[in-house]
């Protein structure tokens, strides 16, 4: 599967899994459904209606057709109706979100991408590309990754009020800073949102080695009593 390793302020890289070109097609295939319903319901309405100034009617069932993609990624953080159902979104090279310019450069060179031969250029560029990318992604400097679904963890699991009785087991985890806390969280959420381990192994075998921790605990028990164990000695 394709990846695009991004490396944190910290030195750990973090691989996202590249939508795949059937992925992408799906997503755009449903949104095109979405549009035929709309313009298919609209048009119901209209046809029994006196228009004299066809150019309304027009506009109404056309402007969706232009900016569908555009407003919904913007409004829904990278995700179009379809891009969500395939779980599946636009996301800058650094793995954060793409600014409203990102948006629109995707935006302005998505009519070169999906009407100039047919689609075939995007199809061709995301299938030989190594990030997954056609040519408005490639100018937007973006890309869309696959989201993988894992198991919730439960605020409980991570944080700890200070007025409990919690006993911390690694009285080390005091030597460690937001940053560090802020690392392992990144990681965790990786290993859980994209079901890429690696972070997490990186950083349990660098905050071991940093605090001197021996223990037989897998890696994600480790960090997250790492997390409580911070939480609760720096509550005090």
């Amino acid at each position: 599967m394709q990846s695009i390793r991004v490396q944190t302020t910290q030195n750990v890289f973090i691989h996202y899994p590249v939508a795949s070109v059937g992925d992408r097609i799906l997503a755009y295939l449903i949104d095109r459904i979405i549009l035929i319903f709309y313009s298919v319901a609209l048009g119901a309405l209209f046809i029994n209606m006196d228009l004299e100034v066809y150019w309304i009617w027009v506009l109404v069932i056309g402007t969706p057709w232009l900016i569908y993609n555009l407003l919904f990624e913007i409004f829904m953080n990278g995700q179009s109706p379809g891009k969500r159902a395939i779980n599946i979104k636009v996301v800058k090279l650094d793995g954060t979100s793409p600014t409203l310019g990102g948006y629109l450069l995707r935006w302005i060179f998505s009519f070169v991408d999906y009407y100039v031969l047919g689609g075939a250029i995007a199809v061709i560029l995301v299938a030989a590309g190594g990030r997954g990318q056609r040519l408005g992604d490639i100018v937007a400097g973006t890309s869309v990754i696959k989201q993988v679904e894992q198991n919730e963890v439960t605020a409980q699991e991570v944080f700890v009020i200070a007025n409990t009785d919690y006993q911390p087991v690694f009285a080390q985890a005091i030597q460690l800073n937001e940053k560090d806390i802020d690392l392992i969280q990144r990681a965790l959420e990786v290993n859980r949102d994209l079901g890429n381990a690696q972070p997490m192994l990186a950083v349990t075998e660098k905050v071991k080695t940093q605090l001197g921790i021996q223990t037989d605990l897998p890696p994600i028990k480790l960090l997250y009593t790492l997390i409580k164990d911070f939480n609760h000695l720096t509550a005090r």
